[in-house]
């Protein structure tokens, strides 16, 4: 089954060079993942500053600045992993080093049949 793990945090919470461990110690996770077949995408999202947000309502698209809710802790980044099940997701994404400083929430992808391939 597929899960996408959803990384939360504060963005002000990484001290200087904190950050970029995190990516470093995550891209190792990732090539870590790859060899125990459970990898299939993961991503940091730039800050939340740089979010657009749309939404559609009595046929008019109304477009914003900014994240969808304001909250404490920010969407920061993803895996989408293949699990055997929600007791492997979660093992997995208590591996993610962004756990340390925020939450990290697990979703089971609900899989449509007729999308388009993966190329």
């Amino acid at each position: 089954m597929k899960y996408l793990l959803l990384i939360y945090s504060d963005e002000n919470v990484w001290a200087d060079g904190e950050q970029e461990r995190c990516y470093t110690d995550s891209v190792k996770l990732t090539h870590d993942l790859k060899s125990s077949g459970h990898y299939l995408d993961a991503s940091p999202l730039h800050p939340v500053a740089t979010a657009t947000s749309v939404r559609v309502r009595e046929g008019k698209r109304l477009v914003t600045d900014g994240p969808f809710a304001e909250t404490r802790e920010q969407l920061g980044g993803y895996f989408l992993i293949e699990a055997q099940d929600l007791d492997d997701a979660i093992a997995i994404a208590g591996r993610i080093p962004a756990a340390t400083k925020g939450t990290v929430e697990i979703r089971p992808l609900f899989e449509l049949t007729g999308l388009p391939a993966e190329q």
